[in-house]
């Protein structure tokens, strides 16, 4: 549910705009104080601020210049005022609209559902979720290169890494040391096979609890390795 905070001083106005936004299923808070309301936008987590420009203490103006300091959470004005030049200094210290009283609460309502989808809508395309990989209590962020195990960070070199991350990607698959060394080193294993023992023991000691009944990487006498699941 999205939250939204009102920073109005005239008590009616405000208790009408909470009263359409939470009957379009909006979570409301209001602040009749610009102080206030500014500190609770500050330290607060809200998804949409509605601003009237003619608050008691400090105004919208200012409100507004603060919050787009810290946070790029949508922002409409509310104002008396139809002067042009309120709008475009409202407008420019970063607000996304604004709206001159008297005003349609159905207006209202639409004008926050359609900033808000826009706002989740650009979220979305610039946050992308790291790659990862969760077996058995082992957290594997490939975007990020790093491991936990039991929730404990753990360092890998490049090719631990890279080889760990591979065989957690194919589970119970049976993997020959050189099929392991031709993927993970891109090179033909001539005589080079025992790098990937030599890996697979460095692994084992950061994610085992015990090397010598490993539950994760699992030698397979004559053939390989596989990651069980």
């Amino acid at each position: 549910m999205s939250r939204v905070l009102i920073i109005e001083d005239e008590v009616a106005i405000a208790d009408l705009e909470k009263d359409y936004l939470e009957l379009s299923g909006f979570e409301v808070e209001i602040e009749n104080s610009g102080e206030v309301g500014l500190n609770r936008a500050l330290k607060e987590e809200f998804d949409m601020y509605i601003l009237d420009l003619m608050l008691p203490g400090v105004d919208g103006f200012e409100i507004c210049k603060k919050i787009r300091e810290v946070k790029n959470t949508p922002i409409l004005m509310v104002s008396a005022k139809k002067d042009d030049i309120d709008k475009i200094r409202g407008l420019g210290l970063g607000a996304d609209d604004y709206i001159t009283k008297p005003f349609s609460p159905s207006e209202l309502v639409a004008r926050v559902k359609a900033h808000l989808a826009r706002y989740e809508r650009l979220i979305g395309s610039s946050q992308q979720e790291n790659d990862m990989i969760e077996i058995r209590g082992i957290k594997i962020d490939k975007t990020a290169r790093r491991v936990w195990i039991h929730e404990e960070e753990k360092q890998f070199t490049t090719k631990e890494f890279d080889l760990l991350s591979f065989l957690a990607e194919n589970p119970n698959r049976v993997f020959t040391k050189e099929e392991l060394f031709r993927e993970i080193w891109d090179m033909e294993s001539i005589g080079d096979i025992a790098t990937v023992t030599v890996h697979i023991k460095k692994i084992r000691e950061k994610i085992e609890i015990n090397t010598a009944k490993p539950q994760y990487i699992e030698t397979i006498w004559g053939v390989g390795y596989r990651f069980k699941v």
